[in-house]
């Protein structure tokens, strides 16, 4: 069976920054990615996410991100510039393996996959969201006899055309996908609590802010906060014409569904064709659960990027460095870290 130093579970952003700093340490390493090619999540974006409506993408470490034109896919300028950044660091990463289960076994971890095992003595868990789209329960929901669809799954506007089309919730995907629903349907949007739009300008100060205020959950071993629940939302001049518009007219959640619709409890009702899902995503951390981390808040205790119950496993792109900027900081951090950890018995790639 094979060995190694450490084992990364994910290959976008915080997991290409932690092979990076792992490389250059001489960390011997695995990188084990479910995708079918480079990219991340990013290549599972709706195709109508076009770079001008992209912000905050840092380039990885080592090789800056040089902005493509702004009318390009995302869906395709980001994973173009992760693979070039695989084969320029020359990062070797498996592909497509997924990670079914990872086991404490003392002295190392067993990582179980679709390719066979790997022992390894340190975990680098960089496993984003984007396969765990959260599902709110409302009632009478299975009684829908329309379609249901989570931003995951949105394709465009197109399949849409022509419906009655409930958009739910109140976070950036919602803002940005209104907009574009609204040209080819009829929409109405419902949110949990009033939305809330950024007047003043986003300073580092309030950056350090929203990171604190995150770092101090995990710290507490509670789930991380949505970044848009600290930070709220930006007013771009798309949102601005579309609020001019009448787009963006929020309305309270509803109470319950039909099977024509939506109602709520003081008797209105919407006749609907599709809900559309707009209520984000949770870590993708399933393949963890034999280590038993998560404590009683429902969160996984962490300090920085370390587990604070098991210093040998790492979360990068979880918590405070779900960006791509925190992400590039908590891949150096962890590989400092496990450098120290597994220390002159480690297997050097050198």
């Amino acid at each position: 069976m094979e060995r190694t130093d450490v084992v990364v579970v994910g290959a976008g952003q915080a997991g290409l920054s932690s092979a990076y700093h792992l490389r250059r340490l001489g960390l011997e390493h695995v990188v084990l990615d479910a995708n079918p090619a480079p990219g991340g999540a990013w290549q599972h974006r709706w195709p109508t996410l076009r770079m001008a409506t992209v912000h905050g993408i840092f380039g990885l470490p080592g090789m800056d991100f040089t902005p493509p034109d702004p009318s390009r896919r995302a869906n395709e300028a980001v994973p173009a510039y992760f693979a070039a950044y695989e084969q320029r660091m020359g990062l070797e990463v498996r592909r497509p393996v997924t990670v079914s289960a990872v086991r404490d076994l003392g002295s190392e971890l067993l990582v179980e996959t679709d390719d066979g095992s790997v022992r390894t003595r340190a975990l680098v868990n960089a496993t984003g969201t984007w396969t765990r789209p959260f599902w709110p329960s409302y009632p009478g929901r299975e009684t829908f006899r329309g379609r249901q669809l989570h931003a995951a799954q949105y394709r465009g506007p197109d399949e849409l055309a022509g419906h009655r089309v409930v958009v739910v919730g109140g976070g950036s995907t919602a803002v940005q996908l209104l907009p574009e629903i609204a040209t080819v349907a009829e929409t109405l949007w419902v949110t949990r609590r009033e939305p809330r739009f950024r007047e003043d300008e986003f300073t580092p100060e309030i950056g350090r802010e929203v990171v604190s205020r995150v770092e101090d959950r995990v710290r507490r071993g509670l789930p991380p906060e949505s970044v848009v629940s600290v930070t709220g939302l930006v007013r771009t001049p798309e949102v601005a014409a579309a609020e001019a518009a009448g787009v963006l007219e929020r309305h309270p959640v509803f109470d319950r569904i039909t099977p024509d619709g939506v109602a709520w409890s003081d008797g209105r009702t919407w006749d609907a064709d599709v809900i559309l899902w707009c209520t984000g995503w949770r870590s993708a951390l399933d393949h963890l659960a034999p280590l038993r981390l998560r404590g009683p808040g429902g969160g996984i205790r962490m300090d920085g990027t370390r587990v604070a119950a098991d210093p040998r496993i790492h979360l990068v792109g979880y918590g405070p460095s779900a960006s791509t900027v925190g992400a590039n900081r908590a891949g150096r951090v962890a590989a400092a870290e496990l450098r120290e950890l597994l220390g002159s018995t480690a297997r050097s790639t050198a």
